[in-house]
């Protein structure tokens, strides 16, 4: 009996072919790239400025005493985060060895700090954004409102720290007011500016398929200066780690601010740059949970980085 050969068979065996598929090749997420690009960049950029610090020191331009390289201040935690302990010795006035272990007062330090900042955040965002669209869309507000703000604005937030301990004393109250204040006035001046610099073809085209003013505002208005309002939100997130460090270092309650003063009075250079270090790594962290929130509702904006890199 004769064999009949397919047509495949054979063109497979004249191109010398294997008919089994080619083996699968690991191809990495194009967001996971990305991601890992940016970090290492980031590292490069954090490595660099410390390399500086560290050849400054090595050469002797830089004081050890006074201005300790990265691996005198970071390399000696356990010692640095004894001094973390501020909380129970704020409350019962025990003694700088008791209480929580090193690491247990620094996640309570670094937990009491962020929560004054994101709490006064919340209520700033949600005061000036609520006031500020009140300001355009009641006109009464905008008269008896709006120039009370304008003057206000102009005034130091540390002006408002005596303000502070008056009226809420001794507490996360005083500091977590100092956030709101610092942000309140300029947001709502920022929240009415976004909404006249809203696009008018896009309101005519709204009242022209008969939107009420009501729609006009929820559907047209505020969607439009969402990515402006985020912006501002980014920018003043670090204003307003600063300003929960100005309250807590007054006293006010504990925290890294309260770390800052107590390196200060013990002349303590090493526990002022760790606790620097530490409160810029909390900001990065929250600029980089901002953009991702961002990114998340803003799903419809496009990503504009870099577009100029190219001229």
């Amino acid at each position: 009996m004769t064999d009949i050969a397919h047509p495949q068979d054979a063109i497979a065996d004249v191109a010398g072919g294997d008919r089994s598929p080619p083996p699968r090749r690991f191809a990495v997420p194009e967001n996971f790239s990305r991601a890992a690009l940016r970090a290492g960049w980031a590292l490069a950029s954090i490595g660099m400025f410390a390399g500086i610090w560290e050849v400054l020191w090595f050469w002797g331009v830089a004081d050890a005493k006074l201005l300790p390289p990265p691996h005198i201040f970071l390399g000696n935690f356990p010692e640095q985060a004894k001094f973390f302990n501020t909380a129970q010795r704020w409350q019962i006035g025990v003694g700088l060895n008791t209480g929580p272990s090193p690491e247990m007062a620094l996640l309570i330090t670094v937990g009491a700090s962020a929560a004054r900042v994101f709490v006064g955040l919340l209520i700033a965002s949600v005061l000036s954004i609520s006031i500020g669209v009140a300001v355009r869309y009641f006109l009464v507000v905008e008269k008896l409102a709006l120039p009370t703000i304008t003057l206000l604005s102009p005034v130091s937030p540390i002006a408002w720290l005596p303000v502070a301990i008056f009226v809420f004393g001794i507490g996360n109250a005083p500091a977590i007011f100092m956030v709101v204040v610092a942000l309140f006035f300029h947001m709502v001046l920022a929240t009415v500016s976004q909404i006249d610099g809203v696009n008018r073809n896009l309101i005519n085209v709204a009242r022209t398929m008969g939107a009420s003013k009501r729609q006009i505002y929820t559907r047209v208005i505020i969607p439009a200066i969402l990515p402006g309002l985020l912006m501002v939100l980014r920018l003043n997130l670090f204003g307003a780690w600063m300003v929960v460090l100005v309250a807590e270092s007054t006293g006010v309650g504990y925290g890294l601010g309260q770390i800052i003063m107590l390196a200060r009075n013990t002349f303590n250079p090493s526990l002022v740059f760790f606790t620097i270090a530490l409160i810029g790594l909390l900001g990065f962290c929250s600029d980089w949970l901002m953009r991702l929130l961002q990114r998340k509702i803003l799903y419809w904006v496009p990503e504009t980085t870099g577009v100029l890199r190219g001229l």
